[in-house]
């Protein structure tokens, strides 16, 4: 696929993000009796697939652009999710049902006398986001220095990433892990004093996902279309030559590896704020295959691609699974075959072949020798 296409695409897409992300915050502060009014319903589904967009975006950095296939993305999604979700459950304070300032409700439940070390600060916006950002970012950066420093690629990766997520998923589900076990964290009520029930806080926060979305496709447009991007293809390519050529493969992978995981642990974060709870099936190795389907889906190493995937198979999931429920896991991984087998390029190698088929049409006229139309 044309790289100038789709960097160009990318640039308009994140454009149009954040124009409509806008312009459905705004549709939803208006009276409910008028006709161009939102309801909150779409705007936490609008909210809910642009914060998946985020991870189909990052799982289109390691896969298109570096080419490793990761199933086990979801764990970094489900991480920035949690830590999110530690700081909302924090700040609902002496609210909640057992009245504890210093415990949240579960916790209570279970009988714990003390907050864990690793909640310390976690009311605090600030120490909040550096969880959210910082544990998955050294996780990935822990992961990634292990596997590319042994050079595991291929199939083996994928099934050491996927690995990593389930581990993750049983170890969440434990009660003693203190993040709520089996139920997760839920109960939210305001985010830095903001009631997350408003409706002016959940259009600003469809609002900022859209923005965020736009800064990060534009962020990784900037660094896929320089001289990383063409190094991160290069080991693709040819690893032994780049290899070769004095390059440190393993070290190129490995920061594009750290990036995809913050961008999938800000849609974590971004997806609480919009669903309002988290629990250790945002783990499921399931999920960080769908994200896989989502790419493939919208076209895989275009950037615009994964967001126009992501946007589209959620859309049709929510439909399908009300109209058909049972049928929907069958209708998704039939997508994906028909995808594989007739649209290798996805819905972006469809759109670049709009533009070319006019020039085709466009072009004996212009070149006939003879002059003539006729």
């Amino acid at each position: 696929m044309s790289t100038d296409f789709s960097f160009r695409s990318a640039r308009w897409t994140a454009l149009a993000v954040v124009v409509l992300a806008v312009v459905l915050a705004l549709a939803s502060l208006l009276p409910q009796s008028s006709a161009l009014s939102v309801s909150p319903f779409v705007v936490t589904l609008c909210g809910k697939y642009l914060s998946y967009a985020l991870l189909a975006l990052a799982v289109d950095l390691v896969w298109g652009f570096a080419g490793i296939l990761t199933l086990g993305h979801a764990a970094f999604f489900a991480l920035g999710a949690y830590g999110m979700g530690m700081y909302l459950t924090r700040e609902i304070g002496a609210r909640g049902v057992y009245g504890n300032p210093d415990l949240p409700d579960f916790m209570v439940f279970l009988s714990w006398h003390r907050l864990p070390w690793y909640w310390w600060g976690s009311d605090h916006f600030a120490i909040g986001l550096a969880l959210m950002l910082g544990v998955p970012a050294v996780l990935a950066g822990l992961f990634g220095w292990l596997a590319f420093r042994s050079r595991v690629s291929g199939v083996y990766l994928s099934i050491i990433t996927q690995a990593l997520t389930y581990a993750l998923m049983l170890a969440f589900f434990q009660n003693g892990m203190g993040f709520g076990g089996n139920n997760g964290l839920t109960g939210f009520k305001d985010v830095l004093g903001f009631d997350l029930t408003a409706p002016g806080t959940r259009a600003t926060l469809l609002a900022l996902t859209g923005f965020i979305l736009g800064a990060v496709l534009m962020g990784a447009r900037f660094l896929m279309g320089g001289r990383y991007g063409r190094l991160l293809v290069a080991v693709r390519d040819t690893e032994s030559r780049t290899r070769f050529l004095g390059y440190r493969p393993e070290q190129i992978k490995l920061l594009v590896w750290v990036v995809s995981a913050l961008i999938a642990a800000l849609g974590g974060a971004l997806y609480v704020l919009q669903i309002g709870i988290v629990n250790p099936g945002e783990f499921a190795p399931a999920n960080s295959i769908e994200a896989v389907i989502w790419v493939a889906v919208g076209g895989r190493g275009t950037l615009t691609g994964a967001v126009i995937g992501a946007v589209l198979v959620n859309l049709g999931k929510t439909l399908f699974t009300a109209i058909l429920p049972e049928f929907w896991l069958y209708g998704l991984g039939a997508l994906f075959l028909a995808t594989t087998l007739f649209l290798p390029h996805g819905v972006m190698g469809l759109l670049r072949h709009v533009p070319r088929k006019r020039e085709e049409e466009v072009t004996p006229e212009i070149t006939n020798p003879e002059g003539s139309n006729a």
